[in-house]
């Protein structure tokens, strides 16, 4: 993505920053250049649950483009981190000018939509330990071809739980018992910095349980 210019500028965020809120103007969307994000949505009756983690070089709060007014999510900065906030009209206009530009996006689109598809699958047919797993595997990268980082940042357990769609002592649970086999290492805090090692991706790959 280009730098900062016409309906274009960089912006900066520390860790906790609410980037935009759920309800708030759908005017642009953003590109993280560094840092990671967090998507939630809270429901009508007031549960919330996290729709996903963005890192650098994913875009997100594209529902602007969908002629949506307002937001559908709410996004916060997990660590601090430099976004490139673009306005809807900037990104249509870049869209078709730019067609090359244009089948990268649409290959973004495509591949985010898949893995919106796996996540599904995974949230209907997948014990909460298996989904715990997987979703350690795709914070650390694991699959996206030279890309792997096996250390995640401080992340809450109850961001976790949130993001399985079980508790956070049974989140507490899974994450002693995966260190325990050497899964992961971590220091067992509220908000914990986790190495993700290869081990883990082999027990999800076999069977995706271990016993206690």
């Amino acid at each position: 993505m280009q730098g900062a210019g016409a309906g274009r500028r960089n912006d900066n965020f520390r860790a906790d920053d609410i980037i935009f809120s759920q309800g708030d103007p759908a005017d642009a969307l953003f590109y993280i250049r560094a840092g990671k994000v967090k998507l939630a949505i809270t429901s009508e009756s007031g549960k919330d649950a996290v729709l996903g983690i963005m890192g650098p070089g994913d875009f997100f709060g594209f529902g602007c483009l969908r002629r949506h007014p307002t937001r559908d999510k709410t996004s916060t900065a997990l660590e601090d981190c430099t976004v490139l906030r673009i306005e809807k009209a900037a990104m249509a206009r870049e869209l078709a000018a730019d067609p090359e530009f244009s089948l990268t996006f649409i290959d973004y689109l495509l591949d985010r939509n898949a893995r919106i598809e796996e996540d599904l699958a995974a949230q209907l047919f997948n014990s909460s330990e298996k989904r715990l797993a997987r979703t350690l595997l795709l914070l650390a990268n694991f699959g996206k071809d030279g890309e792997t980082d096996p250390i995640i940042s401080k992340i809450s357990q109850e961001t976790l739980a949130e993001m399985v769609g079980t508790t956070r002592s049974r989140i507490s649970f899974f994450m002693n018992k995966f260190r325990k086999h050497g899964f992961i290492e971590y220091d067992g805090g509220g908000h914990s910095v986790v190495r993700v090692n290869t081990s883990l991706l082999n027990m999800v790959l076999h069977d995706g349980s271990i016993a206690d």
